[in-house]
C-alpha cells in the first residue's frame, strides 16, 4: 500500500469512531488555579512608597444614604495595608505630596520629581495613580412573568427593581524611586452590582476592591489567578 493510501487508511480509522457516537461527545469547564509572576522585576528593590492616589471623578457617592466618602484616603490606607500583608516590600507612607502637576499623563514625564520624592523616602519603588469611583443608580422596571393563582395561566408583568451599581477605575503607576523612569502602568475596573436603591457605597467600593485585589497584589509579587479552561469529553 502506499504511503499516502496508508494514511488515508489510518486517519478514516481514528475519525470513523467519533462520527459514530456524536451524542457521546461534549465539554465541561473547568477552573484552575495558575502561578502567575510579578509584573515587576523586583531584583534589588526592597522599599515602595505609596503616594496619594488623585482622585480623577468621584460621582453620585453624596447621593447614597446623604453620605460622602473621601475615596482617596480609603483607598490609600486599604492599599498600604494590602502591600504590607501579601507581599515582602517595606512599604513607606510619604505623608502630603505636592504634586507639580494633576495630569496623570503628564505626571510620567516628571522624572525630577519622581527623584526628589525617591530621595526623601528612600524608597526604590514609588506606586501612584489615579482614581474613578462611580455610584450610579440603576433602578428600573423589568419584565417578569407570574402565574395566576385564578385560572393557572402565565403572564408577564413590569416589576420596579432598586439597584445600586459600584464602578470602579484604578490607573496605577509604578516609577524607580532611584532615577523616576516609569516602570509599570495598568488600568484596572471593576463594577459591582447590589440590589437597593440606599446602598452603602464604602461596602460597594470594598466589594470593588476586594474584586481587584489578586490583580493589584500580582504588580508586586507572584499571585495564584483563577482561569476557566474548557476539557472536551467523549
Amino acid at each position: 500500500m502506499k504511503p499516502l493510501i496508508r494514511t488515508i487508511a489510518v486517519l478514516s480509522l481514528l475519525i470513523a469512531p467519533l462520527g459514530a457516537h456524536p451524542a457521546a461527545a461534549g465539554s465541561v469547564e473547568v477552573k484552575l488555579k495558575l502561578p502567575q509572576r510579578a509584573r515587576l522585576d523586583l531584583q534589588g528593590r526592597k522599599s515602595v512608597a505609596v503616594a496619594p492616589f488623585i482622585v480623577v471623578t468621584k460621582e453620585g457617592a453624596e447621593r447614597v444614604q446623604g453620605r460622602d466618602i473621601d475615596v482617596q484616603k480609603e483607598f490609600d490606607r486599604y492599599l498600604v495595608k494590602v502591600l504590607r500583608r501579601e507581599t515582602d516590600l517595606r512599604v513607606l507612607e510619604p505623608g502630603p505630596v505636592d504634586f507639580p502637576v494633576y495630569d496623570l499623563d503628564q505626571l510620567t514625564r516628571q522624572g525630577d520629581f519622581w527623584t526628589a520624592l525617591g530621595e526623601r523616602t528612600q524608597a526604590d519603588l514609588i506606586l501612584a495613580g489615579g482614581l474613578d469611583f462611580d455610584v450610579q443608580d440603576r433602578t428600573g422596571y423589568r419584565t417578569e412573568e407570574y402565574v395566576s393563582p385564578f385560572n393557572g395561566r402565565t403572564y408577564y408583568r413590569q416589576v420596579l427593581v432598586e439597584q445600586t451599581g459600584f464602578e470602579y477605575d484604578i490607573l496605577m503607576q509604578v516609577y524607580d524611586g532611584k532615577n523616576g523612569k516609569l516602570l509599570y502602568q495598568d488600568n484596572f475596573k471593576d463594577f459591582q452590582n447590589f440590589e437597593g436603591e440606599n446602598t452603602d457605597p464604602l461596602a460597594g467600593m470594598f466589594e470593588n476592591l476586594l474584586s481587584l485585589e489578586d490583580r493589584i497584589v500580582n504588580v508586586f509579587t507572584q499571585k495564584e489567578v483563577e482561569a476557566s479552561r474548557i476539557l472536551f469529553t467523549q
